[in-house]
């Protein structure tokens, strides 16, 4: 890199619109959308989409709800003019859809670009010559008069021909390309030409595009050069004022927004911001930015992991992980601290309908089809939050808060051992195998108990295994599990104290079991919870004491 890159660089200079207004204006409706996924999208990709991709794309486009498809580039493709012309005789435009063409200012593309939609009931010729100082002088050698004559005379070439094809409802749109480097001025004088030619009104009006080719500048210098047009160009009655923002500098849905805050009325742009380089701006984040904002956009992307399987399928490019809305991982918390705080947050919020105040989460992931399962996973920076939300959105397991706490430990070790994500499967593995399956050297086989109406005591005799030899104990106390850890602590030869008990049940009806939730104390060592499950509570409570004496006694084994 450069010591002093002001040497090779310019800095792009600000419009000078003192007196702006985007910057206080507020969205408050969608913009027309335009899907260029099939052109500009396609022309970007290692392998451009053949005809069945790009028919799947162009059907994914129709059910997300887009009304403006550019759908080729007829002249410079013979893929994209057969494709045309199947969707036209096959009659595969639905009657509220528009198809989209583009072609450059040259007569023989301009010819055959109309071939292509012969029969088409409505359809958009967008045409577009470059107009920035670089492409004048270097790529073109032309002045800026013959620039503005090639835009008119091809202009008038749009009209003439579309006049020998009434049976087509003609739209025209055209595009100073690379508006975004050229002078403002200049921009308005080649626009107004062309909108001469085509005498738009504001009942058939023709569609201005002002593409940010390459993103030069700040958003905001953008935003300042599309309200400078928006203000004086002239019949802006009559025009659609479009905008095609790229990505060059990472800022172009940025750009897109402060553009419809300047007075666009249209966006064209692609699902997921492909596109050549860096990408045209990506419409699924745009749309969804102003659906969090309360503004629906008139696009569905209620199923947004079908919509992304269909995008990755056409274009042959994954969808990075961390993409907004619809990255893999955009709903997933591993942070502990976010995850105890999203956790706390769902359980106050329930399934109640009312104003989403989400802690890390922008949007409601069901609002997309997705599920709260993805929302939180399970690493080495993982807390207890979203080790007990798993378990109990999973498994119904619901963790008294400071089991919560031990058992996080229990996990954070084996993800500190691993350097894995644990799945909840792999987490209710860990569960099983730390509390339910630890059957040694204690190992619950049955019981059966009398209850003494006149002492109001237990009498409960239980048989359990000691490793692998079955015994018969017997004890009394206040209730069952009083009874079982009388006798137990008497085998043992060590107090058994219950400190603290929960129960729920897991599942409903007939097949419903029993959770327990059992911590005690075990002779002088701190409190260890068991846990036990079995469709009989009592059952349930007694394996839960076997756990948590097992596990006191694994712990005293491994301290020696």
């Amino acid at each position: 890199m450069l010591e002093h890159p002001e040497t090779k660089y310019r800095r792009f200079e600000p419009v000078g619109l003192s007196d702006r207004r985007w910057c206080d204006s507020v969205i408050s409706a969608p913009p027309i959308w335009a899907s260029v996924d099939l052109r500009d999208g396609n022309q970007a990709l290692i392998e451009p989409m053949d005809m069945e991709r790009k028919q799947r794309m162009f059907d994914a486009l129709i059910a997300i709800g887009f009304k403006e498809i550019e759908v080729g580039f007829p002249s410079a493709s013979q893929t994209d003019f057969d494709f045309i012309r199947r969707l036209i005789e096959e009659d595969r435009v639905p009657s509220d859809v528009t198809i989209q063409v583009l072609t450059q200012a040259r007569e023989h593309l301009i010819r055959r670009t109309f071939e292509s939609l012969k029969g088409a009931r409505r359809a958009i010729v967008h045409v577009y010559n470059a107009t920035a100082p670089i492409m004048r002088k270097v790529v073109f050698n032309m002045g800026e008069d013959e620039v503005v004559a090639l835009a008119e005379h091809h202009a008038q070439m749009l009209r003439d021909i579309a006049a020998t094809m009434p049976e087509t409802d003609w739209v025209f749109q055209y595009s100073p390309e690379m508006y975004s480097g050229t002078e403002l001025e200049f921009a308005r004088r080649i626009v107004d030409a062309v909108t001469a030619v085509w005498e738009p009104t504001p009942d058939k009006p023709c569609i201005i595009n002002l593409p940010a080719t390459v993103e030069h500048s700040t958003p905001n210098i953008f935003a300042d050069m599309v309200e400078w047009t928006h203000r004086h160009i002239a019949r802006r009655d009559s025009v659609v004022l479009s905008v095609h923002p790229h990505n060059d500098r990472g800022t172009g849905i940025a750009a897109a927004e402060f553009a419809m805050m300047a007075g666009a009325d249209r966006i064209e742009g692609c699902l997921f911001g492909n596109g050549e380089r860096t990408g045209n701006v990506d419409i699924v984040n745009l749309a969804l930015n102003m659906y969090t904002q309360g503004v629906h956009p008139g696009l569905d992307f209620s199923d947004i992991d079908k919509v992304r399987a269909t995008v990755e399928h056409c274009n042959q490019l994954p969808v990075p992980p961390r993409h907004p809305y619809v990255g893999e991982l955009v709903f997933t918390s591993f942070s502990g601290s976010h995850q105890d705080a999203i956790k706390k947050a769902l359980s106050a919020r329930g399934d109640k309908d009312e104003v989403w105040d989400m802690p890390y989460l922008p949007i409601d992931p069901r609002d997309l089809g997705r599920s709260y399962e993805a929302v939180i996973r399970v690493n080495s920076q993982s807390g207890k939050g979203g080790v007990s939300y798993l378990l109990e959105t999973e498994y119904g397991i619901r963790l008294p808060r400071r089991l919560q706490i031990e058992f996080s430990g229990v996990v954070k070790q084996v993800t500190d051992d691993s350097g894995k994500e644990l799945t909840a499967k792999d987490i209710y593995q860990v569960f099983e195998q730390t509390f339910i399956t630890t059957d040694r050297p204690y190992a619950y086989v049955g019981h059966h108990f009398v209850e003494d109406s006149r002492s109001e005591e237990v009498h409960l005799t239980s048989e359990i295994r000691i490793d692998g030899e079955t015994v018969t104990l017997e004890g009394r106390g206040n209730g069952p599990i009083d009874a079982f850890v009388a006798a137990l602590s008497q085998r043992v030869g060590v107090p058994i104290t219950v400190m603290d008990y929960h129960e729920h049940a897991l599942g409903e009806g007939a097949k419903a079991r029993a959770a327990t939730y059992i911590d005690l104390r075990v002779g002088d060592q701190g409190p260890i919870f068991g846990v036990g499950i079995d469709p009989n509570i009592v059952t349930a409570s007694l394996k839960a004491v076997l756990s948590g004496l097992n596990r006191a006694m694994a712990q005293q084994a491994k301290a020696a």
